[in-house]
């Protein structure tokens, strides 16, 4: 059981609304919404912090900076949300989700982007910060608004992650599981 109770419909006419903004018709909010829906303010916050709609990366490489970013946080709750709603789009192969867990960013079934990509949410993760080294490959394949956005979707999915983790919350019903 989660450590704050998340709401249960019927929900408040507002809250059903963002509800409805961020989630495929027809589809149940999902457990951390509805947790942190549970605080108004904190559900404000969240939502205008959000980073939840398409930026200037691909799909691929969003999904990438998602899964290692909460991966690394040792989330599986977020982690298993997104490889079950976005791998195959974003064609992740089952060796590239594992190893979104498992190998390091120069893991051979990278390519030379993504090798760069994951050893720049390696480096947030590890220390907070980023040698120019890191910045100079990263931007070696990325321009200023996509490296400005894995900046920004390392710290908000760090803070999912710090959020679900925190809360204890359980899997979504048909989420990932991290490999052994």
């Amino acid at each position: 059981m989660p450590r704050i109770a998340p709401l249960s419909p019927p929900y408040a006419e507002d809250v059903q609304a963002s509800f409805d903004a961020i989630m495929p018709p027809g589809a149940d909010p999902l457990i951390l919404f509805r947790a942190i829906a549970a605080s108004p303010r904190h559900w404000r916050r969240f939502r205008a912090a959000s980073l939840l709609e398409r930026g200037p990366l691909s799909l691929r490489d969003r999904e990438l900076v998602i899964d290692r970013t909460c991966a690394r946080a040792r989330c599986e709750y977020e982690w298993g949300v997104h490889v079950a709603i976005f791998a195959d789009a974003a064609g992740l192969s089952a060796a590239e989700v594992e190893a979104t867990v498992l190998e390091d960013a120069d893991w051979s079934g990278w390519s030379p982007a993504e090798q760069a990509l994951l050893a720049v949410v390696d480096a947030l993760h590890d220390r907070a910060t980023l040698t120019d080294g890191e910045w100079s490959r990263l931007r070696a394949h990325y321009d200023e608004a996509q490296a400005m956005e894995v900046l920004f979707l390392c710290g908000f999915y760090r803070t999912v992650a710090y959020v679900a983790n925190g809360l204890a919350l359980p899997p979504e019903p048909g989420a990932a599981r991290f490999p052994s």
